[in-house]
Order: structure tokens, then sequence, then C-alpha cells
């Protein structure tokens, strides 16, 4: 469980959450990685070619059926390790703050993650896949195949980044 007593940082802002609405979401297993904690993990989905895997509960595995014919999939994941108080943050390698939801951060009122990973194989009910950046045992949600004729938007900004990124003169 997440710390949200910690203080904030200089330019973040943190809320009181409200009392959870049960959604009735169930973890569907578990994805097993070599990292334990941030200091571990890598930034992001692309900051790896480390091999992992999703442990599938056995009640699902009949789900599966089909996907082994996928390049790719996305995992929809719970950080249950992030806080979920924040919204504004100043990530560290930004000197402005911003709010949540426009960031990939972990730190979010409901701490989902995604990764378009690539399913190297399924044996049962364990997939063998690459790039994910998530901590060992890691709670999953959901896996859906990824299409690239409708997921993929190359055109798509964030302007904020962008203009992050261009060295200013």
């Amino acid at each position: 469980m997440a710390d949200n007593t910690k203080a904030p940082r200089e330019g973040e802002i943190a809320i009181e959450l409200p009392p959870a609405n049960d959604a009735g979401l169930v973890f569907i297993g578990r994805i097993h990685t070599p990292w334990k904690d941030r200091g571990q993990a890598p930034r992001n989905t692309m900051g790896t070619e480390e091999v992992c895997t999703v442990e599938l509960d056995p009640r699902y595995v009949q789900g599966l059926a089909g996907l082994e014919t996928c390049s790719h999939v996305i995992l929809l994941y719970w950080l249950d390790q992030s806080r979920r108080d924040l919204i504004v943050q100043r990530p560290r390698h930004s000197k402005e703050s911003r709010g949540t939801f426009s960031l990939r951060s972990p730190v979010r009122p409901n701490p989902i993650g995604l990764a378009v990973a690539d399913l190297i194989s399924i044996d049962g009910n364990i997939l063998t896949i690459r790039h994910i950046d998530c901590f060992d045992g890691t709670p999953l949600i959901d896996i859906k195949p990824y299409f690239a004729s409708t997921d993929s938007k190359p055109e798509a900004e964030v302007g904020w980044r962008k203009k992050e990124l261009t060295p200013q003169s």
C-alpha cells in the first residue's frame, strides 16, 4: 500500500481522497518481473528488453483462446505501491508542475498501469512478455489484443513534452 502521508514536493498538491466506491474489480493474475522497487524498475516500458511473465489465475485460462495469434498485448495492471493523493505533480525531470492527468506517472487517484507488451509465448496460464515496467507481483486487471490499426495514433502530440524536449536558444 502506498504512503499518502508523505509531504508533497515543492510544486505538488495533494488532495483528500473520497471514500472508495467498489467498482467490482478483480485481479486476474500477477505480473512477474525482476524489479522489487522504484530504484530497480525501468522508467517506462521501452526502457527494458527484460523477458518477464504474466501468471494468469487458472480460472481465466479459457479467456486466452485466440490470443496466441497476437504479437502484442495491452496489459492493464494495478500499481498497488503508488501514491494516490497527488492531483498536481512536479516530475523530477521537469521545472514545472503539471496536473496528474497530463502525466504518465503511476501516482494517480486510480493507479492503473498500461503497457503494450510483446507477446513471446503462452504456456497454459503463463504468458511470456517483453516491455513491462512494473514491480514483481503487480496485480493484473486485464489483457487485450493490441490492434495497430486502431490503437496506434502516430500523429498524437503532448505539447508540453515537445516543448521541454526542444532545446531553447
